[in-house]
């Protein structure tokens, strides 16, 4: 009888060893390596119905001789979600959509595909039953928003062929009967091939099923889209192996406790990475935000004369978001004080404080210091700087900050405003909104170059260098 031969894999990088080894050379990980069955023979093989084993290789060709054409994308009926993609999704193209369970990965991507009446959609599902997604297809076209169709009196949903099933070789089965326009994978956790003695969820299983699946859209040009699970420690293999053999890596993100939910993109091969979409959940599905900021800010005004909140203009991806930020300063209680930051870099704002204190003379050392940002969502942006340490102050002070005033600007370690990128779009957006004044680094402030002549922007621009510039500017 054959030996069974046996690998370790790093379950964050997907580094392969023979043997175990404590730290990833790869990734530089602890205790990440787990042991994969690799079979008698060492290795997978692929599926009949795929072409393997035919020993036929591909011909080489020059550069120059390769036709290039410009194939149109698949648009999603999703303006979000196309902005994410690069304009659609490519043909041929396999995209990994991870996320934490429960965040709503699988709603996303049925309320998608039932915009696609005129593609002929395959939705294959490990986890639910067949039932169990046609109430959830209800849920979302009883809400109104997606069109039933000509003589359809149920609802949207003819064109979407629906399969539980979990063996990646039945699913082949599936394609070749239904040549759909385009696969849905729900989720690559729940999929599993007889060629590999493990069970699903492995980190063999995953890669093995991904790469049957890489090699079917390339071959046939029929795009792929994989929801994988993700927890917030990155304890599951899956999104993790699989990054670097999709084309896409789309990371669904929010807290479920709060009704905002962020799709970035991680990885974009046929786009940039800059890009963002932000979504409200509600009982009829996600519902794709175009602006923003006027949600992140509709509760503004029950907080007027309040200290401890300011106004940040941030850019993700490439789109401008006023956000509201929160800070509350109190005595330490316990002798040691607590530093907490919920959406922001709590390593960045120890910085801050750090500055406040030598550079301004205000002495936290004994202080508790909490800071929040508004709407669930978590910030990355540095030009936020400006306005934590306004409202770690102005909590800090009892002095509330105007409400029509907003502020940018990254915070030095010498207490200088340092400039942000985008000016023109941040203070555009705080123009659209309606606010009166905007401090930026005065770097920002020379290079604008009459872009905004005097008496032509509602919104009065101040420059300031200094922290405490800006901060007398703002409390006096």
């Amino acid at each position: 009888m054959a030996k069974q031969k046996t690998a370790y894999v790093c379950s964050s990088c997907g580094y392969d060893s023979p043997k175990w080894i404590g730290r990833c050379p790869s990734c530089g990980e602890w205790n990440t390596f787990k042991e994969v069955k690799l079979g008698t023979t060492g290795k997978v093989t692929d599926t009949p119905s795929l072409g393997a084993g035919k020993g036929e290789a591909s011909p080489l060709l020059t550069l120059s001789s390769i036709p290039t054409t410009d194939d149109p994308r698949i648009d999603l009926r999703d303006p979000e979600l196309n902005r994410v993609l690069g304009g659609g999704l490519v043909q041929g193209s396999l995209t990994l959509l991870g996320g934490e369970p429960g965040i709503g990965k699988s709603t996303l991507i049925l309320q998608t595909v039932l915009h696609l009446p005129h593609l002929n959609v395959l939705y294959v599902s490990g986890e639910e039953s067949a039932h169990q997604l046609k109430l959830r297809a209800d849920r979302l076209v009883a809400s109104g928003r997606y069109p039933k169709g000509e003589g359809q009196k149920e609802g949207a949903g003819d064109s979407l062929k629906v399969a539980c099933e979990s063996m990646i070789e039945t699913i082949f089965q599936h394609i070749e009967a239904t040549h759909p326009d385009l696969v849905v994978i729900d989720s690559i956790q729940t999929i599993a091939t007889e060629n590999v003695e493990s069970s699903p969820g492995s980190v063999s299983q995953i890669r093995e099923c991904a790469a049957l699946l890489l090699k079917f859209a390339k071959e046939t040009g029929i795009p792929v889209i994989l929801i994988g699970h993700i927890t917030k420690d990155g304890t599951i293999a899956g999104p993790k192996i699989l990054e670097h053999m999709v084309d896409t890596v789309l990371q669904f993100e929010g807290d479920q406790h709060y009704m905002y939910r962020i799709v970035r993109a991680i990885k974009n091969r046929f786009g940039s990475t800059a890009e963002l979409a932000i979504y409200e959940m509600l009982s009829s599905g996600l519902r794709p935000v175009s602006n923003p900021s006027e949600l992140l800010l509709s509760d503004l005004n029950q907080s007027e004369g309040l200290s401890g909140v300011a106004i940040a203009c941030a850019i993700e991806g490439v789109r401008p978001l006023l956000i509201e930020t929160q800070a509350l300063v109190s005595t330490a209680a316990y002798g040691t004080p607590q530093r907490s930051a919920t959406g922001f870099d709590t390593r960045r704002l120890n910085m801050l404080l750090a500055v406040l204190e030598k550079r301004v003379g205000f002495k936290l050392a004994q202080k508790d210091v909490y800071l929040n940002i508004a709407g669930g969502i978590r910030v990355t942006d540095p030009a936020t700087d400006l306005s934590v340490i306004a409202a770690v102050l102005s909590s800090n002070v009892d002095v509330p900050i105007d409400r029509t005033t907003c502020l940018c600007g990254e915070v030095g370690l010498s207490g200088e405003i340092r400039p942000v990128s985008r000016i023109l779009q941040r203070i555009s957006e705080a123009e659209k909104l309606g606010f009166k004044q905007i401090l930026i680094p005065k770097a920002n402030y020379s290079s604008l170059s009459g872009s905004f002549p005097a008496g032509s922007s509602a919104v009065t621009i101040t420059p300031v260098a200094k922290v405490e510039e800006a901060l007398r500017k703002l409390l006096g």
